[in-house]
């Protein structure tokens, strides 16, 4: 097999064989747990300088005390701030999600825009949050920058920038605006899994015979997909 030499070609690569190893719909593999746009912004927001499972935890009963946005935008900061404390920064995560719901309900109804330049305008969110929203939820272009995504695109050559805006433009430009969402959750599950901070296992890496960065001695020609996707889920880290 030839390996891919340009952008275009290792993302293009990297998209088929991460599909084929983590498969599934964008939900199923956002680890955040949720139910409609709403509940994964909130999600979503809470994230920040902390972990999916963290999330999870504190999530089920925010949600059952305050369903919707207009229940928590009137909601009492410091009941919040006492549900969401294992997140960490709770003070701030409580006005950033309160001050969203408000914004939410007397600037578009109550319900979640989908549009990046409406998203951004929410207190709390960000271009990464509202990528979030738009491939998860709504299955919009959308392409999240995390810390992982960042170290991928960098080890394989797809962008040479640390800024995630500038990342995430080096991305756009490569991989199919349908692709986005499924490529960062994809590359994010890669990253935790395989290809981490420290000591990336490039010797078991299904990207190794063609990544620039790779490691390995003898670079593994591409294998078949695992059974199954076992390997765990996640959206931003």
């Amino acid at each position: 097999m030839s390996r891919p030499r340009t952008p275009k070609g290792r993302a293009r690569e990297t998209a088929e064989r991460l599909a084929a190893e983590y498969p599934g719909t964008a939900r199923e593999l956002c680890a955040l747990v949720h139910d409609g746009p709403f509940q994964l912004l909130v999600a979503t927001i809470l994230s920040a300088q902390t972990t999916d499972a963290r999330v999870n935890s504190v999530t089920p009963s925010l949600f059952a005390r305050y369903p919707s946005p207009a229940d928590l935008a009137a909601a009492d900061p410091a009941d919040v701030e006492a549900l969401i404390h294992p997140t960490g920064f709770f003070r701030a995560k409580t006005r950033s999600i309160i001050a969203m719901a408000q914004a939410l309900e007397e600037r578009f109804g109550g319900e979640v825009p989908s549009a990046m330049e409406e998203l951004v305008t929410l207190p709390g969110v960000g271009r990464k949050t509202a990528n979030v929203v738009r491939g998860v939820a709504f299955g919009l272009p959308g392409l999240p920058v995390d810390t992982h995504v960042g170290r991928l695109s960098r080890r394989l050559g797809l962008s040479e920038h640390t800024d995630p805006d500038k990342v995430e433009a080096d991305l756009n430009s490569v991989v199919p605006a349908q692709a986005r969402g499924m490529f960062s959750l994809r590359l994010i599950l890669h990253g935790r899994a395989v290809c981490t901070s420290q000591r990336p296992r490039c010797h078991e890496c299904l990207l190794a015979d063609y990544c620039p960065s790779s490691t390995a001695p003898t670079r593994p020609a591409r294998h078949p997909p695992a059974s199954g996707n076992n390997r765990g889920r996640s959206v931003v880290g």
